[in-house]
């Protein structure tokens, strides 16, 4: 058996976002200093997974109320992702796990699957994927393993790890990721996969990731909505999308499938969403309390006719009382 190191490569760099480490630090650094930091520590966060051209801008007010400090105290030696490494260097104890969870877009999936990496590369540094909750994660019967090919597809969990190792910089070599594809989930499957991650979102010392956009309009995405009580197209979509915000805001799984079932908005993340809506839901059942705000709503553009086309972005933090 191989003890090398997988390593999933940064696909997406040099296309969706910027391959050098210099220019993406810069990029991160000044849309960060454009947001607020007022809800912090957030225990989870809402945040798109466009280019960051388009949502680089709001992403940022999701990962401003990231507090890298809340760890478990105890120290680890740094790991580098080199070809002849030794895998067992790998599985050593990280005092912070960061769980990302994104939507398959391109492989249809019925559950959650992981990834066959050890290592997720980005132009920052290295994010090390923590093998023990993987492994606790396979004993429960409920996981698909994803090829490598299918990981480096996919985009909606990759463009969380530039802003994820930003965010944690501090910290960096005190943190593990446990990124997670969700796909096209019944509601019981919502209830069931929530229920089995609720256990990790009541640990003060680990960070939910929720990777989606929110409606994509035109005939492109084959979703035309529009309520012309609400004027402009760009003010309709504005409407029915922040009318989703106000549902989840409430924390209550069934009136978000609820308005899904109704308005059929083409929330990619509407899965992942649901997963942590249920989480929270069986926390709730113990008298933690939580509540979710939305801190900034985006458009890639404005569409006034019905050649026009957009897809829209919030950003939005968890706090555990």
């Amino acid at each position: 058996m191989s003890n090398r190191v997988v390593c999933r490569e940064a696909s997406h760099a040099g296309s969706w976002y910027s391959a050098s480490g210099s220019q993406l630090n810069a990029q991160l650094e000044g849309w960060l200093s454009q947001a607020q930091s007022t809800i912090r520590p957030a225990r989870a966060i809402i945040a798109p997974h466009a280019g960051y051209t388009y949502c680089g801008a709001c992403a940022a007010h999701a990962y401003k109320q990231v507090d890298p400090s809340i760890t478990k105290c105890f120290n680890i030696v740094p790991v580098v992702c080199l070809k002849e490494s030794a895998l067992d260097k790998v599985l050593l104890p990280f005092s912070r796990r960061v769980f990302i969870l994104g939507p398959s877009h391109h492989v249809p999936l019925s559950r959650c699957a992981l990834s066959p990496a050890d290592i997720y590369r980005t132009p920052l540094y290295d994010l090390r994927i923590d093998q023990k909750v993987y492994a606790d994660l396979w004993k429960t019967g409920l996981f698909e393993r994803m090829s490598l090919q299918t990981d480096e597809d996919e985009h909606s969990i990759e463009m969380h790890l530039p802003y994820t190792a930003k965010a944690m910089e501090s910290h960096k070599d005190e943190f593990s990721i446990v990124p997670v594809l969700v796909g096209a989930l019944s509601e019981s499957k919502e209830q069931e996969y929530g229920k089995l991650l609720s256990k990790y979102l009541a640990d003060p010392s680990n960070l939910f990731i929720i990777s989606s956009d929110f409606c994509h309009w035109g005939q492109r995405f084959r979703y035309t909505y529009y309520d012309e009580s609400q004027g402009e197209i760009y003010r309709s979509i504005e409407h029915l999308d922040k009318m989703g915000m106000g549902i989840i805001e409430q924390l209550d799984p069934m009136s978000f499938t609820n308005y899904l079932k109704k308005y059929r908005n083409t929330i990619c993340g509407r899965h992942p969403i649901g997963v942590l809506l249920n989480a929270v839901a069986e926390l709730r059942k113990s008298g933690l309390e939580m509540n979710f705000t939305f801190l900034n709503y985006a458009q890639s553009s404005e569409c006034r006719n019905w050649q026009d086309s957009s897809v829209s972005y919030a950003a939005g933090a968890l706090i555990v009382h």
